[in-house]
């Protein structure tokens, strides 16, 4: 079957066009945000589509810039400019009531776009967040800590650096993106978010250990935040028991949201 293909989005305070791909649907509208290197054809965010095709819930899905199909070069990117790329997609696309879904760095952004809700006298229409293998900070929290010497002497002198990947291509990190992850980080001071949370989180993920989840409900308010760790599960998060606990807790949102 031929994939569906993509709408695009030009925004005027965008630097690159923002290709995207939405369904109609009751509210609140569930907004995909993905993981760093990922794009908005991920198994999960395939899910969720299907799940809105069946009437369920508006959903709205895209590629930062330098992902997937939209445009821009990777290398550019850090999480300020993906933070606009998605508060201009939601925006422009996504009025009403909204449930954020965000996987890996897409967590960082969905709390990110909780304050710039509220900074817009907007904070009401956030009804859930949903944060699978959430890796907010994790510039700072993950791999700084990680780089060998080597590594930061090539941060210094050339501005970047590859590292191999269980993915297959190796994942480049820039210092602009390890300077801004520091300059916007969350899991500083208490997070509030205003609504539900649901964290999924897999016990057997080598990428974001399930301690950066634990420390960050730390950071979130007593009341209306889940944790569920998946004992076998992986950063993906995408076998057929990933993806139905995902649709519960996406489930257990909407409910709330609809009262």
């Amino acid at each position: 079957m031929t994939a569906d293909t993509a709408s695009i989005l030009r925004d005027a305070a965008l630097p690159h066009p923002i290709a995207h791909l939405a369904v109609a649907g009751p509210a609140p509208t569930v907004v995909w945000l993905g993981g760093y290197r990922s794009d908005m054809r991920g198994a999960k965010a395939e899910r969720l589509a299907a799940g809105a095709g069946r009437g369920t819930y508006g959903f709205l899905r895209f590629d930062y810039s330098g992902h997937g199909e939209s445009g821009g070069a990777f290398e550019d990117g850090t999480i300020s400019r993906w933070s606009e790329d998605a508060g201009a997609a939601i925006e422009a696309l996504a009025p009403g009531p909204l449930i954020l879904v965000g996987s890996s760095m897409g967590a960082w952004i969905a709390l990110r776009l909780t304050a710039w809700l509220r900074a817009r006298g907007e904070g009401e229409r956030l009804k859930g967040l949903l944060l699978l293998a959430p890796a907010p900070d994790f510039t700072g929290r993950l791999v700084e800590p990680s780089l060998t010497a080597e590594e930061r002497a090539c941060l210094e002198r050339e501005g970047r650096i590859l590292r191999p990947s269980p993915y297959g291509e190796p994942t480049l990190y820039t210092r602009a993106l390890i300077e801004d992850g520091a300059a916007v980080a969350v899991m500083d001071r208490p997070i509030e978010t205003g609504c539900p949370v649901r964290i999924i989180q897999g016990m057997e993920d080598a990428e974001v250990p399930f301690a950066h989840a634990l420390e960050l409900v730390s950071h979130l308010p007593a009341d209306g935040v889940t944790l569920t760790l998946v004992r076998d599960g992986d950063h993906r998060l995408s076998r057929e028991e990933d993806l139905l606990r995902m649709e519960r807790a996406l489930g257990e949102l909407l409910a709330a949201a609809r009262g």
